[in-house]
């Protein structure tokens, strides 16, 4: 046995009687005690605060590392944010764990304040700024001693808000951040301040001030890389405020330095444009561009050097020596794709805007959409016109086809055969262009093969299992070696046997340009199925023709329509619009195009609006359009007439409802007469008919509507309904000529001649669904909120105290708010704009406000499948029956056949929604709305302020279980659709 010596005992004491005080201390943690607050004040900064913010900061590198920088635009000032995923981000989420324990634990500590800072940072990075934006403020009201605190809070805060577009706040909180600088102070945070008043400045494009905020900001940095990046911006800045030589002397320093591979080449390109640009010398400057392609190192920046030619070329007015540059951009990349999707952008406005080819500029859109970066500065904006532009390319091809339809028909059948030959011809060249563009995509992606990923949740002490390690060397090869593709051999400068040199270099996405080809057999069947169209839609009959030509004007509506409302081009509005007059003298709708004319000249030509008003008021002073120019009071009036004539229609549709057809032929008149040429007119007649059609045999019945495609050629509900029930009649004339009655037994409700009832009474199947349960799914979401949240039942604290936002926390499941209640968006006057065709309601007058707390979505995008076109009524004891009617008349016009049936779901005591389904993939659901939106005031028969639509997919709707729900549900389908 060994003796221990009586040193040795004495000190074995001393450690049994100090762990002895430790125990004791804890069992009293929560007591107020200067022991309590030094071992809190020591755990919470060394242990938790510096975990939380060596967290913030890899992230930061990683989100840094990953940042497509596009150095054809200003630069982010802080390349540190990253696109929104539904999954939260671990890290992240850890760092928030971190920053509440200090909060809920340590709350006699100094950190407090530090660990609110955490969370707002935290949550900036993860891309919830409207959360970040509260725990920043509370900061900053919290702690007014801590000025290291509240200046970083500001700082942050203002780069939260100018995400939120809130750029005015986002400038207060810039200029109380400058105008308390302390110069005595850390650096780096006053570099940070001027860094983010730098991004204000270059948000609200005020270029001056932003390079002397550039200046203040280098000057105060510490950091070697950042300071390139801002040295980078800088000479941006001094290029547009016309300082080349200073821009020049910039650029130089950058391309002499060790700033990233491509960050320097990039200078060197700047450098290069705009050197002999200060003595007139242009030609220099494409030479000296393209002797760059002659270096073996400048390989892979050859998409960069040919765009940087095609941008002189476009400056010169060379559009198609630009487009020539752009295509070889777009040939010449290799892996980055960001450059190759702005090439095809530029190239898509080139379509667009100069060259009016508005089916290649929706292709070249699509093609920039699938390359560039989600997070890419107004990718929303882009994919917004791109997908509206398909509006317009479909109104043009309609267009087309029945002109040359037309054209066709007009010929001897000799030359109609060998004209539809070459035709047929072409189109197969075409479709074998499109097939051999997605086989080359389909190998191409074959090739390159999945790449693995290290699992980034291992414990592992494995270097490519520690996402931050990683992150931190790709960080640091980039800025040795630039942008590297993965392959074998890769500082060889001659290495085109690689076959992943050579699997890489195709084309990613769906290039407009690429050559094609297709199978034999199926150039046969598309042969086939063209001629047969074409020869199936010749206009040979007046009958026929009259349809061809209701199709061309309804295109030209909806194009000048499209160019007022949603790409706001008064020229080309008016071009449309006149263009219709003169194509179509005849028009019925005269007074429409007129009104339009005289709103659209009023701030372009006043002499050609006075003209259409004039027009207007002496050849159609009975119309709503002149009353509107010559009583300013009129819209009024007639909206409360348009009530009254709602509430009369609903009650004659109620008499045909309940089988009381001689009511209802006897009523239509009277209603007709007190309400001459109302909007509703070819429906009245309808229902007249179908009335009389009870009583009646098929000669009279058809003669009846015959009538109404006669008197409502134009209508887009009533008379292509119409239309298929003659088709009827004629198919089934033997049939129907042995029937007493034409419509005898007919259930009311259902359309004539329809096997399948158009009207259903029954509701989607709803489980039942637990709110708070649902609620508390997730622990955090990325929230931007766009209404005041209401808090049911919570009472203002009283205290003067400063109540710290409540912590979302993953043990816990209180606190949680119901979602923000969205008041309904009211639609445009029909009279003064016709139905915009864009299927998202403008939300840009609700302004955020501040709240504390923070909620989960319950909604998903995961149902791909199963789309539902809805409109929201908010009223629980309306009669929606004649609005689900009008609904019948447009799936049976529009859709038969697909089985579109449209139900109702009434939600709480206060809504009702009509949804129209089920369509199988989104776009399909997108071309209804399109279609069915400028129809609603027709088919709605109830205030237009009363109602909203949306799209929704059946898992969302089986969720909608009070009105809380769908106004969340608003919220959730403004940001996602």
């Amino acid at each position: 046995m060994k003796v221990l010596s009586k040193f040795q005992v004495l000190k074995q004491v001393k450690f049994l009687l100090f762990a002895l005080i430790i125990i004791m201390a804890g069992c009293s943690l929560e007591k107020q005690s200067g022991f309590n607050r030094t071992m809190q004040n020591l755990t919470a900064h060394y242990n938790i605060l510096f975990n939380a913010k060596e967290i913030l900061r890899l992230k930061q590198i990683s989100y840094a590392s990953s940042f497509t920088d596009n150095y054809n635009e200003l630069l982010s000032v802080y390349p540190d944010t990253t696109a929104q995923t539904p999954t939260p981000d671990k890290d992240l989420t850890e760092a928030i764990v971190k920053a509440n324990k200090i909060i809920n634990i340590k709350e006699q500590s100094h950190y407090l304040g530090d660990a609110y800072l955490v969370l707002g940072k935290a949550n900036y990075l993860e891309g919830n700024y409207f959360n970040a934006n509260e725990f920043l403020s509370y900061v900053i009201r919290s702690f007014p001693k801590r000025t290291d605190l509240t200046q970083d809070a500001l700082a942050w805060k203002a780069r939260a808000l100018m995400y939120l577009n809130l750029l005015p706040q986002a400038k207060v909180a810039l200029d109380t951040a400058i105008q308390n600088i302390d110069p005595k102070k850390n650096k780096n945070l006053i570099a940070d301040i001027y860094a983010t008043k730098l991004q204000y400045d270059i948000n609200v494009q005020e270029y001056a001030d932003g390079e002397e905020m550039a200046k203040l900001a280098i000057q105060h940095c510490g950091d070697k890389m950042q300071r390139l990046r801002w040295t980078f911006i800088l000479s941006q800045l001094e290029e547009l405020n016309q300082k080349p030589g200073e821009a020049v002397k910039n650029y130089t320093q950058i391309a002499n330095s060790n700033a990233p591979f491509s960050m320097a080449f990039n200078a060197s390109l700047n450098r290069i444009r705009i050197e002999d640009a200060r003595n007139g010398i242009k030609a220099s400057r494409t030479e000296r561009l393209l002797a760059l392609l002659k270096e073996p190192n400048n390989k892979e920046f050859k998409d960069q050097i040919y765009f940087q030619v095609a941008e002189l070329k476009m400056i010169d007015k060379d559009i198609d020596g630009a487009i020539k540059n752009y295509k070889l951009s777009i040939r010449s990349s290799i892996r980055n794709q960001s450059q190759k999707g702005l090439s095809y952008l530029r190239l898509a406005e080139i379509y667009f805007k100069n060259k009016a080819d508005y089916l290649s500029a929706k292709k070249y859109y699509d093609s920039t959409l699938t390359s560039l970066p989600v997070n890419y500065p107004g990718y929303q904006a882009i994919q917004k016109k791109g997908n509206n532009l398909q509006i317009l390319v479909d109104r043009l091809q309609i267009i087309a086809l029945q002109d040359t339809l037309q054209s066709l028909a007009k010929m001897d059948e000799k030359t109609r055969d060998k004209v539809i030959d070459k035709m047929v011809s072409d189109r197969i060249l075409q479709q074998q262009a499109a097939a051999n563009a997605v086989n080359n995509t389909a190998t191409a992606n074959n090739n390159t093969g999945p790449q693995s990923s290290a699992g980034g949740g291992t414990a592992s002490s494995f270097y490519f299992y520690n996402a931050s390690a990683v992150g931190q060397g790709y960080t640091d090869f980039k800025r040795k070696w630039g942008d590297r593709k993965l392959e074998d051999n890769w500082r060889r400068g001659n290495r085109s046997s690689s076959n992943i040199t050579n699997n890489n270099s195709r084309s990613q996405g769906l290039d407009p340009d690429a050559p094609a080809g297709i199978s034999g057999g199926k150039s046969k069947s598309v042969a086939g199925n063209y001629r047969k169209e074409l020869i199936q839609g010749l206009p040979l009959t007046p009958e026929l023709l009259a349809q061809s030509n209701l199709k061309i004007y309804n295109a030209y509506v909806d194009i000048a329509n499209f160019y007022r409302d949603i790409i706001d081009d008064k020229k080309e509005a008016i071009s449309n619009y006149e263009l219709i007059l003169h194509r179509f003298p005849d028009d019925p709708n005269k007074p429409a195009i007129y009104y339009n004319l005289y709103r659209l000249y009023s701030d372009i030509d006043k002499t050609k609006s006075d003209f259409y008003k004039n027009l207007l008021l002496r050849d159609y002073a009975s119309t709503p359009f002149a009353k509107i120019i010559s009583d300013p009071d009129f819209a009024k009036k007639l909206e409360d007439a348009d009530a009254g004539f709602t509430q009369d229609y609903n009650k004659v549709y109620d008499l045909y409802a309940n089988k009381k057809y001689k009511d209802v032929i006897s009523g239509v008149p009277e209603l007709l007469k007190r309400y001459p040429g109302n909007r509703l007119s070819a429906q009245l007649y309808y229902l007249k008919t179908i009335a009389e059609g009870h009583s009646e045999t098929v000669k009279p019945f058809a003669d009846s509507l015959q009538q109404i495609t006669k008197s409502f050629p134009d209508d887009k509900l009533v008379t292509p309904l119409v239309n298929q029930h003659l088709a009827y009649i004629s198919v089934n004339q033997a049939e129907l000529l042995t029937r007493p009655v034409v419509l005898a037994d007919e259930n009311p409700q259902d359309l004539p001649f329809t096997l399948n009832p158009a009207l259903k009474e029954q509701t989607a199947y709803r489980p039942s669904v637990d709110p708070n349960a649902i609620y508390n799914q997730q622990a955090q979401v990325r929230v931007e909120k766009k209404q005041p949240v209401v808090t049911p039942k919570q009472q203002p604290v009283q205290t003067p105290k400063v109540t710290p936002p409540i912590q979302p926390q993953a043990v816990k499941k209180a606190d949680v708010i119901p979602p923000p209640v969205k008041q309904p968006v009211k639609q445009q006057d029909s009279l003064a704009s016709q139905s915009k065709l864009v299927i998202k309601q403008d939300s840009s007058a609700v302004q955020p406000q501040p709240v504390v707390n923070t909620v989960s979505s319950i909604f998903t995008m995961r149902d791909s499948t199963n789309y539902y076109f809805a409109v929201n009524v908010k009223s629980g004891t309306t009669n929606l029956a004649s609005s689900r009617f009008g609904f019948g008349q447009f799936n049976r016009a529009n859709y038969a056949g697909k089985n579109i049936k449209h139900q109702l779901l009434p939600i709480g005591a206060d809504n009702q929604v009509i949804y129209v389904g089920r369509f199988y993939t989104l776009d399909d659901v997108k071309n209804y709305a399109r279609q069915v939106i400028p129809l609603l005031p027709d088919i709605m028969k109830v205030p237009k302020d009363k109602y909203t639509f949306f799209i929704i997919t059946q898992e969302n709707l089986n969720k909608l279980a009070d009105a809380k729900l769908l106004d969340s549900y608003s919220d959730f389908y403004q940001k996602n659709f």
